[in-house]
């Protein structure tokens, strides 16, 4: 098997899209980091994530446990298929790294990875929300991502240095090998009916805190909607 790779990076400033007054709810004015291009070079990775790379709504994306988020370029093969998009391509996600020889079943909570000179650890699976929809006009695209289980993930940095592209992924170490990117996704969207395996993740203690929060109020029967997060304004 082949070692995982970082193929390519891609960075994005916040752009407005659409139109202000469309009567397509889909079609109206909006503003997104979402839209990347791809990036070469000796890049600065920092806690928070690269220099020049931004987000429009910073309460739910961004900072230190959304620091870079993760992408398997295999996975575009699928979306092309099935969506019949031809933008449906590389960044198209808003990914920050494009990888090769990482999916949601073969990369875990808490894998932490060398990659240049900086040290990163996945914090938790990618939940989508409304703006990949509204970008190729999907009214359900969230979910789609959502139920597939190619969500991606997002890494915190633990040691900032340069990074550039087609670089190799080293796994420096897995304490957690139980809790894959997907086993962690059925957990949150599947079985909700489970209370032992929610407390289960929610102990998992290199698991994001939002995702902890949510697991801990599923617990105490307090369970969040998810309407909001995937529809958005788009309804």
């Amino acid at each position: 098997m082949e070692e995982p790779h970082l193929h390519k990076v891609f960075i994005g400033k916040v752009k407005q899209a659409g139109e202000k007054d469309a009567a397509n709810p889909l079609e109206r004015q909006w503003e997104s980091g979402i839209f990347k291009n791809e990036a070469s070079g000796n890049l600065w990775l920092s806690k928070t994530g690269f220099i020049d790379d931004e987000v429009a709504d910073k309460k739910n994306h961004g900072g230190p446990e959304k620091a870079v988020f993760a992408y398997p370029i295999k996975h575009y093969t699928y979306w092309q298929e099935k969506l019949e998009h031809d933008d449906m391509i590389m960044g198209a996600m808003g990914e920050n790294f494009a990888v090769l020889e990482m999916d949601e079943f073969t990369v875990c909570i808490g894998d932490t990875y060398k990659v240049g000179e900086a040290i990163i650890q996945v914090s938790q699976p990618r939940q989508p929300c409304w703006k990949p929809a509204r970008r190729f006009q999907i009214m359900d695209l969230a979910l789609q991502i959502q139920n597939s289980g190619r969500t991606g993930w997002y890494f915190r940095v633990l040691q900032e240095g340069h990074i550039h592209a087609d670089s190799p992924i080293e796994l420096l170490e897995r304490p957690f090998p139980q809790w894959s990117i997907q086993a962690a996704n059925e957990v949150m969207h599947f079985y909700k009916d489970d209370l032992r395996l929610a407390d289960d993740l929610a102990a998992c203690e290199l698991l994001a805190d939002s995702w902890r929060t949510r697991l801990q109020k599923r617990l105490r029967g307090v369970e969040s909607g998810i309407e909001k997060r995937v529809y958005g304004p788009n309804k």
